[in-house]
């Protein structure tokens, strides 16, 4: 992790099957070379959810969930860099707002101290 990391802001959703390629497509190659740019924005991580089977208690258990499938991890310096002028106009740029935006869903958000 970064070192100078205090915070992990994790952006979590699911996508209308049909705007998936899209979605991958912007995210990838204008939302998050553009929320770089953003002071205060260490690095960015995606993720994408995965069938889990794990061995608990002496046997395998697959865990279920109803988390979204597509997740962002943006590391960060601090809170306030999601509230900066320079965070709000990132992530209105693009396609993202207009085309992408309006087709996700199960949205969840969460901000992460960082702990040392």
């Amino acid at each position: 992790m970064e070192k100078s990391a205090s915070y992990m802001f994790i952006a979590s959703m699911d996508v209308e099957s049909e705007k998936e390629n899209l979605f991958n497509e912007v995210y990838d190659q204008e939302h998050v070379p553009t929320l770089l740019k953003v002071p205060g924005v260490l690095s960015i991580y995606r993720a994408t959810k995965e069938r889990l089977v794990l061995s608990m208690g002496g046997k395998e258990e697959e865990i279920l969930s109803k988390e979204p499938r597509y997740s962002a991890f943006y590391l960060i310096t601090n809170p306030n860099v999601l509230v900066s002028d320079d965070w709000a106009r990132a992530i209105e740029e693009g396609r993202w707002p207009l085309e992408v935006r309006p087709f996700t869903f199960n949205r969840q958000h969460v901000l992460r101290k960082v702990r040392d």
